[in-house]
């Protein structure tokens, strides 16, 4: 089968276009309902300190009154109080240690040079000091029961059978030891250190801690506390108007939030929960999309980056939907919510990160406890972060952007910490904590940024800004092989530059385009007049027809260096597009006047184009033109660099080079003042007063 041409599949790909947007923005949009908790939305909040403004709330079912975390572990502290560490006695230890003891001092009797007449008084004393010993037993005390040194109960556990003692009336090793030489010392025949050294090395734990035995008496202990306290009957009155959400009433709410859960997870309806759910993210989605169509056609027309915008923000809410149903420790403020207008605004712009920024929110505010904080902390911070990069020129932005972030969640914080807890003192700074890890993890924007660009083929303000560096590989190889040029193309940047921060649009964009405008002059540098050094000029030997080929191919082979080297296609739009459709005109008009009697091909003396289809392009195309002229200038002064301005730019407009372009009247003349002011600068042209 033979293969589809261009432009068939042009066509094709025309055609399903509108499919494919509609399949990924179902796509979107099962993901995100599918990860959203499914559950009933609870329709009331409330915080503590503040006044109840809605109607008298009424029980519609009796539900417990849940307790407090603090009262939970009060009476979790009181039920441990009531355990006793369990630990099993090895009667087998006393023992083998009382032999063992019998042996030592049979071998180091001899050596000890005492009288043999005591060496049975010896045995004796230290069988019965350790017997009296074992029979108390010796223990090492649990660490969490040691607290404040104070004695405690304790279940011992000997052949299943269980008997209670204090820990005063048991041995440690070293009070052990202690009675011990307490009790040689009474006998003043016996060498107390002979047979104190031998009964410490038969001095051991006994009593072993059973770990498993007290935890599992422990887990049961617990299992049984009761969690509520209390009911609130069918019919009563929860809170009433204008009251107070004191303590008390706070719980009360939070009990009858946790049954209305429970409720509604039982009894729900599941599939309406799902169909509530798809329509809200659905309505999220097309609003998304309606906005895109209306003030972002570009992007809307191109599924890549339509690809992107959704996978951004499915992402985050899957993000999110994730931490709710995981329940993560602290709360849902670890999460970098701003890193989705971070990326948005450095990939596209202001109005479309701000917009998806109050889109992701306003869905995240349906399943978060306390909504509206959350999104008031959330949209107040989404906001600075998008103005603090507006004009992303430097890569310190991102931190001094992650700064103001932070500040003016601290600013948000504290306003509403004070409006809740009415006291500086009674804030729990802790609290913030969150929101810093939050603008933490926001920094990964900038490798996301990097990995967007690679994968959906997206030039960022940061690529531009590396693409400025004059150390890039063809710029450094321009400044050598063609110095003439790279200073024309330095000069045109600085114009053009200028030109679009003041009418509006990509300085650093239309800064790129400039550098690398002329890059296929590398190819015969010394075919354009900026680079010879002497009188020499080649185009002398040369067919008119031939020389003006020469040059119009710079562009073409312009646009080969830039892909062999990677540069974006929206840089490379510059280099196909900053002469237009124009001719070459001075050997189009040398060849008029030397072969008047000959038919000329005009086509052969043109630029291939297109012209410039934005702002920056058409910027820059006057740029061009009007630097390359003004160095034809004699003696350049005010006047002669008005009229070469307002020449060049009036024959553009009359070549329908502009019209493309989007570029105003208003623009232009705003244009023309900027380029001769720098003009005048540049060649030092004194104003006559």
């Amino acid at each position: 089968m033979a293969k589809l041409s261009t432009s068939r599949q042009k066509a094709l790909l025309r055609k399903y276009a509108l499919n494919v947007k509609f399949f990924m923005m179902i796509v979107s949009i099962s993901v995100i309902v599918y990860t959203l908790p499914k559950q009933a939305k609870f329709g009331y909040e409330y915080e503590k300190g503040r006044i109840w403004n809605q109607k008298d709330l009424v029980s519609p079912y009796s539900f417990a009154i849940l307790k407090t975390n603090q009262e939970i572990e009060a009476d979790q502290k009181a039920a441990l109080s009531t355990i006793t560490p369990v630990y099993q006695l090895n009667s087998e230890v006393g023992k083998q240690l009382t032999e063992g003891f019998k042996n030592d001092l049979e071998i180091k009797w001899h050596g000890a040079g005492i009288n043999d007449k005591l060496k049975p008084k010896y045995i004796q004393t230290g069988t019965d000091l350790l017997s009296q010993v074992y029979d108390r037993g010796v223990i090492k005390p649990a660490t969490k029961y040691q607290q404040g040194g104070q004695n405690y109960k304790v279940t011992i556990l000997s052949n299943n059978i269980a008997t209670e003692k204090n820990t005063a009336d048991i041995f440690t090793r070293e009070t052990a030891i202690a009675y011990c030489d307490n009790a040689i010392s009474k006998t003043p025949s016996l060498d107390k250190a002979f047979l104190l050294n031998l009964l410490q090395d038969r001095l051991q734990v006994n009593l072993t801690y059973d770990v498993k035995l007290t935890g599992r008496l422990e887990k049961e202990v617990l299992d049984n506390l009761s969690i509520t306290r209390g009911m609130v009957q069918k019919g009563e009155t929860i809170v009433t108007k204008g009251a107070v959400i004191n303590d008390e009433t706070y719980q009360k709410l939070s009990s009858y939030k946790k049954a209305f859960e429970d409720n509604a997870r039982i009894n729900g309806n599941y599939t309406l929960v799902l169909l509530g759910q798809f329509l809200l993210v659905g309505l999220v989605i097309t609003l998304l999309m309606i906005f895109l169509y209306l003030f972002r056609k570009d992007i809307y027309s191109d599924n890549r980056l339509v690809s992107l915008i959704l996978l951004v923000v499915t992402a985050m809410l899957a993000t999110l939907s994730l931490a709710i149903k995981l329940q993560w420790p602290g709360n849902l403020y670890y999460i970098p919510y701003c890193i989705v207008p971070i990326i948005i605004r450095i990939l596209f712009d202001t109005r479309l990160a701000l917009n998806i920024h109050l889109l992701v929110v306003m869905i995240a505010g349906f399943f978060v406890p306390n909504s509206f904080e959350f999104a008031f902390y959330e949209i107040t911070a989404g906001m600075v972060s998008i103005y603090s990069i507006k004009n992303l020129i430097r890569r310190e932005q991102f931190l001094i952007s992650a700064v103001i972030i932070i500040l003016a969640y601290f600013v948000a914080f504290t306003g509403i910490s004070l409006i809740r807890e009415g006291s500086f003192t009674n804030i729990d700074w802790m609290d913030f904590l969150p929101f810093v890890a939050s603008v933490g993890l926001t920094l990964l924007a900038y490798p996301l940024i990097y990995a967007f660009e690679k994968v959906f083929a997206i030039t960022s303000d940061i690529t531009l800004i590396e693409l400025t560096n004059t150390n890039a590989p063809l710029l450094r190889e321009m400044a050598f092989s063609a110095p003439g040029t790279f200073q024309h193309s330095l000069q045109v940047a600085n114009l053009a530059e200028n030109a679009i921060y003041a009418i509006g649009g990509n300085a650093l964009l239309v800064r790129a385009g400039a550098l690398y405008h002329d890059i296929g002059k590398l190819q015969n540098p010394l075919f354009f007049i900026e680079n010879q050094s002497s009188h020499f000029n080649p185009h002398d030997k040369l067919p008119y027809e031939e020389s003006a080929q020469i040059i119009i191919r710079h562009v073409s082979k312009g646009i080969e260096m830039a892909r062999k080297a990677n540069l974006p296609e929206i840089v490379i739009d510059f280099i196909r597009t900053h002469h237009g459709n124009t001719r070459v005109d001075y050997f189009y008009q040398s060849y008029l006047k030397n072969f008047p009697e000959k038919f000329v091909n005009e086509n052969i003396f043109r630029y291939p184009g297109p012209i410039p289809f934005s702002k920056e392009g058409g910027v820059l195309m006057l740029a061009d033109s009007i630097e390359a002229a003004s160095r034809s200038l004699k003696e350049p002064d005010e006047e002669s660099i008005s009229v070469l301005v307002d020449r060049i730019v009036k024959y553009k407009l009359d070549q329908n080079q502009l019209k493309d372009s989007n570029i105003t009247l208003k623009d232009l003349e705003t244009i023309k003042t900027i380029f001769k002011r720098m003009l005048m600068s540049i060649y030092h042209v004194r104003i006559d007063y």
